[in-house]
């Protein structure tokens, strides 16, 4: 399975705000530069992440975001499944637009399926916190 660019750029932001010092509001243009991508696209997932309640955001000359969360109490498996709505591994996983013809009698789907379950069985176990385990490495790399 491929995660989408917007799945990518939701995890980035999340790791570059759980570097930060908690008091500390980023904006999206400095997370933008540092990753090299479009403010554009990360405006949008910036967005999502707030309405989903994981990131606080403040707009305005003083604004900026930063987690709402403490980093444990943000579990990656959630965001991805979050992000990557709906997730149609295969044709015959979009029940609205399947055209495949052995649908009715093809075991793929349900292999599909439970390998797609493991997937985010490995990923629930982990939260921000986890991936911030080496913060002064990552917070070097913010450095250059």
């Amino acid at each position: 399975m491929q995660l989408t660019t917007y799945t990518d750029y939701a995890l980035r932001v999340l790791i570059y705000l759980g570097i930060q010092p908690q008091d500390k509001r980023s904006n999206i243009k400095d997370i933008s530069a540092f990753y090299h991508i479009s403010n554009n696209h990360l405006g949008k997932v910036v967005h999502e992440l707030g309405k989903l309640g994981i990131i606080d955001t403040v707009r305005g000359r003083n604004g900026g975001i930063k987690l709402a969360k403490h980093p444990s109490e943000i579990n990656i498996g959630a965001i991805v499944r979050e992000t990557e709505k709906p997730i149609h591994l295969v044709e015959c996983f979009n029940s609205e637009s399947n055209m495949c013809k052995i649908s009715p009698a093809c075991r793929l789907k349900g292999v599909l399926y439970e390998a797609l379950q493991a997937y985010f069985k490995v990923l629930e176990q982990y939260t921000l916190e986890d991936l911030l385990q080496n913060k002064d490495q990552l917070k070097e790399l913010l450095m250059k």
